[in-house]
């Protein structure tokens, strides 16, 4: 076991590397950073927009190796360099990874939980009037962007609220709160985050149940099943103990990579509720043409990655004892 995850670490890592110095080279080629100061009204003279862009390593007059170098050099010392902006990117890194760890962390709990447990439900009372209405309801959901359920839910919520602000709509806190975590502050924290976090786990229940409802009707005629309940295993039981462990396995991978890589997927999430996460920033540095912070968040991926997978191949491990065997 503990060989077979040396070996996946060690593929894990190349695939960082690899994945983090191409998209370093694709927004080196493709951002134009000089773009972001050529436009300021009154126009800022030439010498000046050259000195800055060399201070930040984001010259696109210097050879793209030379400015990967410096980059990569900076990265391995843990500097990710300055942002467009001249602050440093691991400032701006680690203040938006802690804004989309707290609306992640209880929306992927809770959607995964929710979409296996609805699934599996599904799959055992397959054509009856529950499984056709989580059916229908998950078509409904997958169909539309995420951007639109955001938006229903937010208008939604001004309707309940009629007048009050029981239901923040905009925005992790109220200014007041800023940098406050006492009662008042956490609760403020609470209503701001209920539908950036509702929009999430409505996606994710209505995906994972897809895939574990498919999963689940595999393994429910299966001869270990009938095995199980031979031996005097009662129903619900053999379901849970035999059925739902060997059924969930095919959707773990998905679960996890799905989970960690929402760290900067959930961009329109946080577009529409003003949040300012991780997702946030990766379409703001592309818009800024801020290469340094956009290589960061092509690492920070790229690390998510390697994460995940390692996760999966431990709950992978766990779950199916062959794995362990191999």
């Amino acid at each position: 076991m503990g060989r077979y995850l040396l070996r996946r670490l060690a593929n894990y890592l190349v695939l960082v590397v690899v994945a983090a110095s191409l998209t370093y080279f694709l927004a080196g080629l493709s951002l134009n950073p000089r773009a972001k100061f050529e436009g300021r009204n009154p126009p800022l003279p030439e010498t000046s927009i050259t000195k800055t862009l060399d201070e930040y390593n984001m010259n696109p007059d210097t050879p793209i190796l030379t400015r990967f170098g410096h980059w990569a050099e900076g990265v391995a010392h843990g500097d990710l360099g300055k942002t467009i902006e001249g602050d440093d990117v691991n400032d701006d890194f680690g203040r938006r990874v802690g804004v989309s760890t707290r609306l992640l962390l209880l929306a992927t709990i809770v959607g995964s939980i929710g979409g296996v447990a609805l699934g599996a439900f599904g799959a055992i009372r397959q054509y009856r009037l529950f499984d056709r209405f989580t059916t229908l309801a998950s078509f409904f959901v997958l169909a539309m962007p995420v951007f639109v359920i955001g938006v229903a839910l937010k208008i939604g919520a001004t309707a309940l609220n009629d007048g009050t602000q029981t239901i923040k709509v905009l925005g992790e806190y109220d200014p007041q709160y800023a940098g406050q975590w006492n009662v008042d502050a956490l609760v403020n924290r609470a209503q701001h985050m209920l539908l950036p976090a509702l929009t999430l786990i409505i996606l994710q229940v209505a995906l994972y149940s897809r895939y574990q409802r498919s999963t689940m009707l595999d393994v429910l005629g299966s001869d270990f099943l009938r095995t199980a309940r031979a031996k005097g295993l009662r129903r619900r039981k053999a379901l849970v103990k035999h059925g739902l462990r060997t059924a969930i396995l095919p959707v773990v991978p998905l679960l996890v990579y799905n989970i960690v890589l929402l760290f900067t997927g959930a961009t329109f999430t946080e577009k529409t509720f003003g949040w300012h996460g991780m997702g946030e920033l990766l379409v703001d540095s592309i818009g800024k043409q801020d290469v340094n912070s956009v290589a960061a968040v092509g690492l920070f991926t790229a690390v998510l990655v390697l994460i995940a997978g390692l996760l999966s191949d431990v709950l992978y491990a766990a779950l199916d004892p062959r794995v362990r065997v191999r």
